[in-house]
């Protein structure tokens, strides 16, 4: 199975892709709502009955509510993601994951005139029970753009707020490793992943068994 059980405060990488490894973000404008998404519908308070208005009104995520998922980092590529969360209620990943792909969808779906599924069924996830499996998943998703142009000054990933830019900055709770692991910041973090190439051991974690 894809999934294990969740539990409290466990860590694990999500991801999925479109069906038939079709494009899911044609354009800027398609990765800055996805991010909104990663926001807005993180959030205990709302019905799920209520996501579509929510989406409409693009409302900001009230800092003082309580959120379904940490989120610890993020990469979205054309025609997939890769998410890792740390559950905080009982059920908030699955509900957080219900949400953000049926909201992406339908917004995907309005825009250009289509009907139907956009991902290859629900979403995968990878349960994280080790310090290291934690930190080699950070660097794997931030590294998942290398064969791109650009690499590393990829935009749509957490990587520049874990280098020390603010960019994405509300949508993080990196306080969630504290006590657990220690990733370094800023230009360590930058010269750190320069030099972090040996993944075999959570090759698993490609999209079914093949690069991501």
């Amino acid at each position: 199975m894809d999934r294990t059980p969740i539990e409290l405060e466990s860590f694990h990488h999500v991801y999925n892709r479109g069906t038939d490894k079709r494009i899911i973000f044609n354009n800027v404008e398609d990765y800055k709502f996805f991010i909104e998404y990663l926001n807005v519908l993180n959030d205990t308070e709302i019905k799920n009955s209520h996501v579509p208005a929510i989406l409409k009104n693009e409302k900001s995520h009230p800092e003082e509510t309580e959120r379904l998922v940490n989120i610890i980092a993020f990469c979205l590529m054309p025609n997939h993601f890769h998410l890792l969360l740390q559950e905080r209620v009982k059920g908030g990943i699955s509900k957080f994951m219900q949400r953000l792909g049926t909201g992406y969808t339908m917004y995907f779906n309005e825009i250009n005139e289509r009907s139907g599924a956009l991902f290859q069924g629900r979403f995968k996830s990878k349960f994280i029970d080790t310090e290291l499996y934690l930190l080699k998943v950070i660097d794997y998703i931030h590294l998942n753009p290398k064969n791109m142009p650009g690499s590393l000054a990829y935009e749509w990933s957490s990587y520049h707020y874990y280098c020390g830019d603010n960019k994405f900055g509300h949508l993080f709770q990196l306080e969630a490793l504290d006590g657990i692991t220690e990733v370094p910041r800023g230009e360590d973090y930058r010269q750190w992943l320069k030099v972090q190439n040996d993944f075999g051991e959570i090759e698993h974690l490609s999209i079914d068994g093949k690069e991501a």
